[in-house]
């Protein structure tokens, strides 16, 4: 009851904070769900811009930028919540075939759950190889991304590639909500680093 409580509390603060965020018209119309188009809020950003810092939570509330990971290549996969089916498929995806091919890649996974939720989710899928965060807190990753999806509080799917010089190389908005992203793609950009 109190979990359900302070998620639907932290749900609602997420609405009404990212109410305050101008639209992303850098990719207006690229997502949809239940096929109709969702309004993304936020900044933006497109393959070629440097990655903006951003603030986010771990497990432990411990705040996490990018710069704690200077120096490193960084997948970021975006999901809205790790508790539906489609997010859960992606992160396992990328903890049980993508981390292992890539050992030198740092890979994230960042949605707007909390903490608690997303802690919860690690121990029971045994998510060992990528580092889960939590955008719950000031929603800054999905401001400066543009990742903010118009009342709903959440994070679009997403994937993103850095470079060791946290530049953006690689970025896939995934178009339907209800889709896990295009890996082969991904793979492929992965490689070429």
């Amino acid at each position: 009851m109190f979990r359900s409580l302070i998620f639907a509390l932290s749900a609602f603060s997420s609405v009404a904070f990212a109410a305050d965020y101008t639209e992303n018209t850098l990719d207006a119309g690229k997502v949809s769900a239940q096929g109709k188009p969702v309004t993304l809020l936020g900044k933006g950003v497109a393959v070629g811009d440097s990655a903006p810092e951003f603030k986010v939570v771990d497990a432990n509330f411990t705040p996490v930028t990018l710069s704690a990971y200077k120096g490193q290549a960084v997948l970021i996969s975006v999901v809205p919540s790790l508790d539906t089916g489609i997010c859960s498929l992606q992160t396992k995806h990328f903890n049980e075939k993508v981390a292992q091919q890539f050992p030198n890649i740092t890979m994230l996974t960042i949605s707007s759950d909390l903490p608690f939720a997303q802690k919860r989710f690690c121990k029971a899928e045994n998510i060992d190889k990528v580092i889960v965060l939590s955008d719950s807190v000031w929603h800054d990753f999905g401001q400066k991304y543009g990742f903010i999806i118009k009342d709903m509080g959440l994070l679009t799917r997403a994937v993103l590639i850095l470079d060791k010089n946290h530049n953006v190389v690689y970025k896939q908005l995934v178009s339907n909500l209800a889709t896990e992203p295009e890996y082969a793609s991904v793979i492929e950009k992965l490689k070429a680093l």
